[in-house]
């Protein structure tokens, strides 16, 4: 069901053209689910040739399995003296707690988030920010945390950024047939970023502005997916 999220707009315009973002209200995907049964179930009857697809990173993650339970994970002291130095936001804990960065530690490498932390540190005491995710990269940027605003049984679990996001992409676009483009997207109310699409990197650009204001929303909306529709 396509239903709009409280404080979202419907409609925005980017470079002179007007854009309806159509969030599609879903059950909750559990690990075990199947991707493209899902899409079918929810998708398939919303879209219209000429939209494009965009799908939360979480939800490719979680069916391919890359959910963990904060329980089963074991920080290493390394993780521990880490994660305190991370800022942590109200939209989302990030590596601020010692279980996502361990995460980090194993999908990234020890060295490179290492370097970004060292170069991070050093950066921010000039007020810059943003450097530790530019160098540890999306695999430690997608990484999704609990927090008091996450569906459950995800308030208790870490969640990875999903594996090979551009085959999905290009993957969903064939299943579905009718729609041009698909785009797994990495969405929170601090930014964007596009993880895999069919889009060219002009389009992706432009696909990040008409996201900004995250219209899936950021707690229990269980608004998984989305639709861009030019207007």
């Amino acid at each position: 069901m396509s239903e709009a999220n409280a404080g979202k707009a419907l409609t925005v315009q980017i470079e002179g053209s007007s854009f309806a973002r159509i969030p599609i209200r879903t059950r909750v995907v559990m690990p075990g689910d199947d991707l493209d049964a899902f899409i079918r179930e929810n998708a398939e009857a919303a879209v219209r040739p000429g939209d494009l697809l965009f799908v939360t990173e979480k939800i490719v993650a979680i069916t391919q399995g890359r959910s963990y339970l904060v329980e089963d994970i074991t920080p290493r002291r390394l993780a521990l003296f880490l994660s305190k130095y991370v800022t942590r936001t109200p939209y989302g804990i990030g590596l601020g707690m010692p279980e996502t960065m361990e995460m980090a530690l194993r999908e990234c490498g020890t060295p490179r988030i290492l370097l970004a932390a060292a170069v991070a540190a050093v950066t921010k005491a000039f007020g810059r920010k943003g450097d530790f995710y530019r160098i540890a990269g999306d695999k430690a940027r997608a990484i999704d945390g609990p927090t008091s605003g996450t569906i459950p049984p995800y308030n208790k679990a870490v969640v990875l950024g999903p594996e090979r996001p551009r085959e999905v992409a290009r993957h969903l676009r064939e299943l579905l047939g009718s729609v041009p483009e698909v785009a797994v997207v990495d969405i929170n109310d601090l930014g964007g970023n596009i993880l895999g699409s069919t889009l060219d990197k002009a389009a992706e650009k432009r696909l990040v502005a008409i996201l900004k204001d995250n219209p899936l929303g950021q707690g229990h909306e269980s608004t998984p997916l989305g639709i861009v529709r030019a207007l």
